[in-house]
């Protein structure tokens, strides 16, 4: 695994954790989902010099297992989630946003509901949390899982993958490939075979009806494998939501529609 050519680390709970900070102002986690090859720098490529050039403090960590960060003992989500919040208890801060993407989301929307320091939230496409929708899109979230689960490390794989998350094809680039590739290797492939075997996360979506902080939802009309569907159903359910739907983009509205993402997550960060 080659060096990352920025960022430091910090000791979570005994678990060597890495993680970009750029920017000043007020402190923004980014969270990244659970598929292969996700993390800060890959994830979130497109997102991170922006917000922090807009008056935040950017926080992109990779979660235990993912990236550069160390493997844990607990692969379960829960155990993530209890991490991130850890991570942010080292760091010190008594304020904060978050950017959750995907599998992400939980761990953000279980921090939202359970630590007072949250502030608004901000949430892409996550079969995690979304209600389960109609037996159609039950069956492709179904499909979806049965594909990266069943992921083993190649060039060809994780470009495959790629194109099923993007919908503009010509973001799946050699060099977009060969990083994804790289963060599905190695301890990072064993650390995806043991999360196969963690149990399942305690279900959240019903607490939902209690989030008391603002949410922004934001999806892509293309996602393959989260249906717009469960975008409204999760809409409905959380209080104080906003949901921004964006056409011609999959399951990474972050890539998909970079410039736009950016602006309307950070305004409503702002607002």
């Amino acid at each position: 695994m080659t060096k990352p050519d920025k960022g430091e680390y910090l000791d979570v709970d005994g678990i060597r954790t890495y993680y970009v900070k750029e920017g000043s102002g007020h402190p923004l986690l980014l969270i990244h989902g659970g598929a292969p090859g996700a993390c800060s720098l890959v994830t979130w490529k497109p997102n991170i010099e922006y917000f922090a050039s807009s008056g935040f403090t950017v926080y992109a960590f990779d979660q235990p297992g993912y990236g550069y960060t160390d493997n844990p003992t607990d692969y379960s989500l829960e155990y993530r989630a209890a991490h991130a919040k850890s991570f942010i208890d080292k760091l010190g801060l008594d304020r904060f946003h978050m950017i959750a993407q995907s599998r992400g989301a939980y761990i953000a929307m279980k921090l939202a509901l359970e630590d007072p320091r949250t502030g608004r939230l901000v949430s892409t496409a996550s079969g995690t949390v979304a209600p389960k929708g109609s037996a159609e899109s039950g069956a492709l979230s179904k499909k979806h899982e049965a594909e990266l689960r069943a992921y083993t490390p190649s060039l060809d794989n994780i470009r495959t993958i790629t194109k099923k998350t993007l919908f503009h094809q010509e973001l799946v680039t050699e060099e977009l490939v060969k990083a994804r590739y790289e963060m599905s290797t190695g301890k990072n492939y064993d650390a995806n075979l043991k999360r196969r075997e963690a149990p399942s996360p305690k279900p959240i979506t019903e607490e939902l009806r209690n989030l008391k902080v603002k949410t922004l939802l934001v999806w892509g009309k293309n996602d393959q494998g989260v249906t717009l569907e469960r975008a409204l159903l999760l809409f409905q359910l959380i209080p104080n939501a906003e949901l921004h739907v964006f056409d011609k983009s999959g399951h990474w509205a972050q890539w998909d529609q970079t410039s736009r993402f950016n602006r309307i997550v950070g305004d409503f960060l702002k607002d």
